[in-house]
C-alpha cells in the first residue's frame, strides 16, 4: 500500500498540514523548507505519510496507509479523507458502529471485501457515486440496505462476514439539486432500487 503512486492532491494536502505547522510553532523555518521539497519530489504514497506523522494525531492525518482492522467496542469508530482501501479489510463491531467514508479513499483494486463480524453493532459505508456495494455476509436477524449509484464498470466493495442482531448500510451522498433536476429531466429513476 505505501507504494502507491502519490497524486498532486496528496503532495499539496501535505504542504498544508506543513504550513499550518509551521504557523503554530511546530516546525522550524528549515524543517519546513526540507519537508516541503520533500513533499513535491515524493512519488509513493509511503514518502508522503512519513513527512507529517509527528504533527498531528493518526486520524488528522492528511494520508492513512494502515490495513489494521477497523474495530468499535460500545462505541464508534470513524475512518475518512484521505486513507489507501487493503484488498481485504476486517470489520469487527462488537455493540458498536463502524463508519468508513470512501469518497476520498484511494481503493488498491476494483474489487475491494470487507469481511465483518457484527453482533449487536452496525456498519456503515458512504461510498463515491459509480462504486458498487454489495452484502453476501450470512445476517441473523440483522438488516441491510443499499442505496448507492453504481456504475456499470464501476467498482466493487462486497461486505461479507458475519451480522448477527446488527446492521449495514451503504449509501452515495446526496446529489446537488441541479444534479437531481438533471437526473430527472433525463428520465432516471428518483431512487434506486433497495437490495
Amino acid at each position: 500500500m505505501r507504494d502507491l503512486r502519490a497524486s498532486d492532491a496528496d503532495r499539496e494536502r501535505v504542504v498544508n498540514v506543513l504550513g499550518e505547522a509551521l504557523a503554530d510553532g511546530r516546525l522550524t523555518l528549515d524543517e519546513h523548507s526540507e519537508r516541503t521539497t520533500r513533499a513535491y519530489q515524493a512519488r509513493t504514497l509511503g514518502e508522503l505519510t512519513g513527512l507529517t506523522g509527528d504533527l498531528s494525531p493518526e486520524e488528522a492525518q492528511p494520508i492513512l496507509v494502515d490495513d489494521r482492522p477497523v474495530s468499535a467496542f460500545f462505541g464508534r469508530m470513524r475512518r475518512e479523507g484521505r486513507w489507501v482501501v487493503p484488498v481485504k479489510l476486517p470489520i469487527l463491531a462488537l455493540f458498536g458502529t463502524v463508519e468508513l467514508d470512501l469518497r476520498e479513499a484511494v481503493l488498491q483494486r476494483r474489487h475491494i471485501v470487507l469481511d465483518s463480524l457484527v453482533v449487536g453493532g452496525r456498519v456503515r459505508i458512504v461510498v463515491p457515486e459509480g462504486v458498487q456495494v454489495n452484502v453476501t455476509g450470512r445476517t441473523i436477524l440483522s438488516t441491510r440496505e443499499v442505496r448507492t449509484r453504481p456504475a456499470a464498470e464501476g467498482p466493487t466493495i462486497e461486505v461479507g462476514g458475519t451480522f448477527l442482531f446488527g446492521s449495514v448500510s451503504a449509501r452515495s451522498p446526496k446529489r446537488k439539486f441541479t444534479a437531481r433536476l438533471f437526473s430527472r429531466w433525463r428520465g432516471d429513476p428518483p431512487h434506486p432500487p433497495k437490495r
